[in-house]
């Protein structure tokens, strides 16, 4: 879903405060207003709007890496088609494939924001791995997810590595309340990763034959590549 842009602002002003509080290095630079994504975007992408709760996330100026948890950053704006290669992870999802924006990138996984139709405004995760089908919600918005990951500091299993100087993510057991799906962690719990699909929709039968579907849709992002070069 769509956040209200105050209760997004609040969220994102809260993880920054948590995460500062936790020992890291992340001065208020202060509020941008939302831009405006570029041209090519709309393109790439397929669709006619982007939301404004994802311009306004673009256009804050952070830091380049490390604000995020466990070796994450924020992606820039995509500047051509091959930002559709990330989306071949996208097995079983119930949206177009190509109707979401690589936003988070982490060591392990890839964290988009859907933007367009019922799911709009929904951050889904896929690990990084030929041979992992794992589509599914991390959150049903931005505002969501960075909550938990405020709840995470707080819990003490994000916490600041000294050495590194970046927020990391320990055991998670030791806070059940949260969700282990918002967090950039693989491979996830087999049981809780397959509940979560079938609750978000994910096509499970395109799951479970995964290696057909990966051809199919690797097909499909070359000829949606091929037609943006014309």
């Amino acid at each position: 879903m769509l956040d209200d842009m105050g209760v997004l602002r609040d969220a994102v002003r809260d993880y920054r405060l948590a995460a500062t509080a936790a020992g890291l290095d992340w001065p208020d630079y202060g509020e941008s207003p939302a831009g405006q994504p570029p041209e090519v975007v709309y393109r790439i992408f397929g669709v006619e709007r982007v939301a404004e709760q994802l311009t306004w996330l673009q256009a804050q100026p952070w830091p380049d890496r490390q604000v995020l948890p466990d070796v994450g950053w924020r992606m820039p704006w995509p500047e051509d088609e091959d930002a559709l290669h990330y989306l071949g992870l996208s097995i079983g999802t119930p949206f177009p494939w190509r109707h979401q924006l690589p936003l988070f990138f982490f060591d392990v996984v890839l964290y988009t924001f859907v933007l367009a139709g019922e799911h709009e405004g929904e951050i889904w995760r896929y690990e990084i791995s030929p041979d992992a089908w794992d589509s599914v919600r991390a959150a049903t918005s931005l505002a969501t997810l960075f909550d938990q990951w405020t709840r995470g500091i707080v819990a003490g299993v994000v916490v600041y590595d000294e050495q590194s100087k970046w927020l990391l993510v320990r055991d998670l057991g030791s806070a059940p309340d949260l969700d282990p799906l918002a967090f950039p962690i693989a491979p996830v719990e087999e049981t809780l990763l397959r509940a979560r699909q079938r609750e978000c929709g994910v096509d499970m039968a395109i799951v479970e034959d995964g290696f057909t579907y990966t051809e199919e849709l690797s097909d499909a992002i070359d000829a949606a590549k091929a037609s943006l070069r014309r």
